[in-house]
């Protein structure tokens, strides 16, 4: 690719950046990155995060430029921000840190009763969830899923093998899918309200 990657279409910085282009990357990236950090900072209102949000979707993409499948650009970039500020969230309320968007979804809700029940509901049910895992288990969830350790990096803080990682992990998974299940609803609701 030379010097006129401006000039190329949407459509040529893909086809270039999906073979390997860097040029094209950084043009992808100069041509989304405010965009799209805009819209992760509306929805969190922490710059930090916003930007953290924004550089790991970038990592991701390159990492994974030889196997993504992409036909939108802009479709994919963006549904990968609205994931990833969806898991953010999730992670901050699993933490117990969700006082920010406790506050966000009452002003949403105009302090809707039924919906500050639900979503205390869901808080409570998402820890007692948690709760009933296995310390090891539960411990492996919380690096993978919240954190988002890599099974290799967990092995080795936890001194075990890969394999016990990834047993722990399916068995956590299983569990609060099973025991998350029955609330799924409850889950939808308090998310939709917050977007």
């Amino acid at each position: 690719m030379d010097s006129k990657n401006t000039e190329l279409s949407e459509q040529e910085l893909l086809e270039a950046f999906l073979s390997g282009d860097r040029k094209a990357f950084t043009a992808i990236y100069q041509l989304y990155w405010q965009k799209m950090y805009l819209v992760a900072y509306r929805k969190l209102k922490d710059k930090q995060a916003a930007e953290e949000i924004i550089q790991d979707i970038f990592v991701k993409l390159w990492k994974n430029r030889a196997t993504v499948h992409i036909t939108r650009l802009d479709y994919y970039l963006f549904t990968a921000v609205r994931y990833s500020v969806i898991d953010h969230i999730r992670s901050e309320i699993v933490h117990g840190e969700y006082e920010q968007y406790y506050k966000a979804f009452l002003s949403i809700e105009d302090s809707n009763t039924e919906n500050t029940i639900a979503f205390n509901e869901l808080i409570s049910t998402i820890r007692n969830g948690l709760d009933i895992l296995p310390e090891k288990s539960r411990e492996v969830f919380r690096l993978n899923r919240l954190e988002h350790w890599p099974v290799a990096q967990i092995a080795e803080h936890l001194d075990l093998s890969e394999k016990a990682v990834e047993y722990h992990l399916t068995k956590s998974l299983k569990s609060m899918r099973v025991y998350l299940k029955d609330h799924l609803l409850l889950i939808l609701v308090v998310l939709s309200a917050l977007f």
